[in-house]
């Protein structure tokens, strides 16, 4: 796995969502990527400051402005 498949791979491991093999995977990484284990802890520790927000916790007006911010993304 490199660098750029495990920040995909983020959301479902915290979620508990990936196949044992991707999960096996991440892990392998992580335990040998000093970045990405930074990465990981700087999530988790976004996660614990914020709380889990839900869709209802999102004003209409910031969820626009969400979706028109990541609209323009693409991958390289």
């Amino acid at each position: 796995m490199n660098c750029v498949d495990f920040v995909e791979l983020v959301t479902g491991f915290l979620e508990s969502t990936l196949s044992e093999g991707d999960e096996r995977r991440f892990i392998e990484h992580v335990a040998e990527c000093p970045g990405c284990e930074t990465y990981l802890e700087q999530f988790r520790q976004t996660i614990a400051t914020t709380g889990e927000l839900t869709p209802d916790d999102i004003s209409p007006a910031a969820r626009q402005q969400l979706l028109a911010a990541f609209r323009g993304w693409h991958r390289p």
